[in-house]
């Protein structure tokens, strides 16, 4: 008798169908409401186009490029020292997306009201496929005003960084369409003639950690004389031969594969000093903000595509006959994430209304602050809540066939690199105590609490806390949490969306525990997902 009738040994059932192919920005009711909100609207179109384009062949791009990870060529066939690294064309798919959508230039080149909210959530529907090209887009982006500090060479460079065109190949930037990329790290600098900014310098040192190495030029921060000094160091020299830069090797990390990140050295590298000599740090604090900002973007759209994939996954999986997304105890937990991450994302597209707004005094110290206490507070909440969003999948969240996995090892970067948390505290506790009129703007931004009394006493516990010096960087984390909270739950409550702010401020203010899912009685949890779940149609 044969047995080939019962060699089918299972039915597959009980799955989710695919995601793949959403509209990112079609799926996100939040994301569109809150850059409506803030003044990005008018790229509605522009944005809907590239929600098309992460949730489909960049998507595809992301898990490509993170199975196939760069390889450093220290030497050609020849053993001539070329110093290259080689990316899967996955990788140059997606920076050379992002570069001609206007991710890393759209403020500089289109500088209307509203365009940092729009570039924003660009920004966010693109790290959600994958964030491993974030670093080198970043430091694109924020290079713009520190290199309009030194005319002479904003002339020459920012054509090329710019440009809309994404240029890999490893030639002398005079010979590229553009694409071009800036980085910044510490090292030692001397003159090649008379010295001073704009002028040629020769910088040695080495660098432990220098995140994408294949970029055009570096913004370096290195010492001269006169202290620490802000330089533009090119790979290539001005006669097309290659600038003394040379890598040692690649890191390998506990995450972001598909970017480069190196150990370099600098012997005698040639490169152009940028603004005052001694003022490094200031020719760079506006660079630095940028690129914090663009931490809480990152962060705020690691959330979002884990609580995609959560409820998407929970609306059409069934336990015990019921869909997951039907039973309380898994709504509770769905809820609260989805909480978490407009809550994120509120802010965020808050602080990028306030770079909207250069000229306005009030708004620059919001961003002098909100920066430091954004990047702490919604990075550190990226780790727990993406392992949550997993959790609800199951194994189907633990496995390298899922996002999730590369979702959650993404997930501390952006709370390590460009000041780690305590750095981040620290800032916000010089920038409330040392710089005038801070204070004063977060609690005019706070105002009354919006009629709330919960927010109300929250507001007057931090009027109390900040008026009592003993312990203050003790208490630093406990504070900058305070204020994040606080800020966060004012944007929600004047948006207007009862549902949500209730939501929020009853577990963030009021009786919520200490892991999410415990959302307390009385929060409309079923109204929660209906509004953060993808709907396909």
């Amino acid at each position: 008798m044969s047995l080939q009738p019962f060699a089918e040994t299972h039915e597959v059932f009980n799955q989710v169908p695919s995601l793949d192919g959403a509209n990112l920005y079609r799926i996100d009711l939040p994301l569109q409401e809150w850059t409506m909100r803030f003044g990005g609207g008018w790229a509605a179109d522009r944005l809907d186009a590239y929600g098309a384009l992460a949730g489909g062949p960049l998507m595809a791009a992301g898990f490509l490029a993170n199975e196939n990870k760069p390889v450093f060529k220290s030497h050609d066939r020849y053993g001539n020292r070329v110093d290259l690294v080689e990316f899967h064309p996955a990788y140059h798919q997606l920076m050379s997306s992002a570069i001609e959508h206007g991710i890393p230039s759209l403020p500089w080149t289109d500088p209307r009201d509203g365009a940092q909210v729009a570039r924003a959530a660009l920004n966010y529907l693109h790290n959600q496929p994958e964030s491993g090209n974030a670093c080198p887009l970043t430091m694109t982006y924020a290079s713009v005003p520190a290199l309009k500090l030194q005319p002479d060479l904003a002339e020459i460079w920012l054509p090329k960084i710019l440009s809309g065109q994404y240029d890999p190949r490893n030639l002398p930037m005079e010979q590229k369409t553009g694409g071009t990329d800036v980085r910044a790290n510490t090292t030692k600098a001397h003159p090649v003639g008379a010295g001073g900014p704009g002028q040629a310098y020769e910088l040695v040192g080495h660098k432990w950690f220098c995140s994408a190495p294949m970029c055009d030029a570096f913004l370096t921060l290195a010492y001269t004389d006169k202290g620490l000094t802000c330089f533009l160091l090119p790979r290539h020299r001005p006669d097309g031969t290659r600038n003394e830069f040379y890598i040692q090797r690649l890191k390998n990390k506990l995450g972001n594969w598909a970017n480069a990140s190196s150990e370099v050295e600098f012997r005698g590298a040639l490169a152009w000093m940028v603004g005052e000599e001694g003022r490094g740090v200031p020719t760079i604090i506006e660079m630095v903000s940028l690129t914090r900002f663009d931490c809480m973007i990152g962060s705020s759209s690691l959330m979002r595509q884990a609580l995609t994939q959560a409820t998407h996954h929970c609306a059409h999986r069934q336990v015990s006959g019921r869909l997951l997304s039907e039973q309380p105890l898994m709504q509770n937990v769905l809820a609260d994430l989805a909480l978490e991450s407009e809550a994120a994302l509120a802010l965020t597209m808050r602080l990028g209304r306030a770079l909207d707004r250069p000229s306005d005094e009030q708004e620059q110290k919001f961003t002098r602050l909100v920066t430091a206490i954004g990047k702490y507070w919604i990075c550190k909440r990226a780790p727990a809540m993406i392992n949550e969003a997993a959790e609800c999948m199951g194994g189907a969240g633990y496995v390298e066939d899922s996002i999730l996995p590369r979702l959650y090892r993404e997930a501390p970067v952006n709370s390590t690199w460009e000041g780690s948390g305590n750095v981040q505290c620290l800032d916000v506790l010089r920038a409330l105590s040392k710089e005038p009129g801070v204070l004063e703007v977060l609690f005019h931004e706070l105002g009354d609490g919006h009629g709330d009394a919960r927010l109300q006493t929250q507001i007057s516990k931090l009027k109390r806390a900040f008026a009592d010096p003993d312990d203050i960087q003790y208490r630093a984390r406990q504070l900058t949490e305070d204020v994040a909270i606080a800020l966060q739950a004012k944007l929600l409550l004047e948006a207007g969306n009862s549902t949500v702010s209730d939501g929020f401020i009853a577990s963030r203010l009021e009786h919520g525990g200490r892991v999410y899912g415990t959302l307390p009685r009385g929060v409309d949890a079923v109204a929660l997902l209906a509004r953060s779940s993808p709907q396909l149609g």
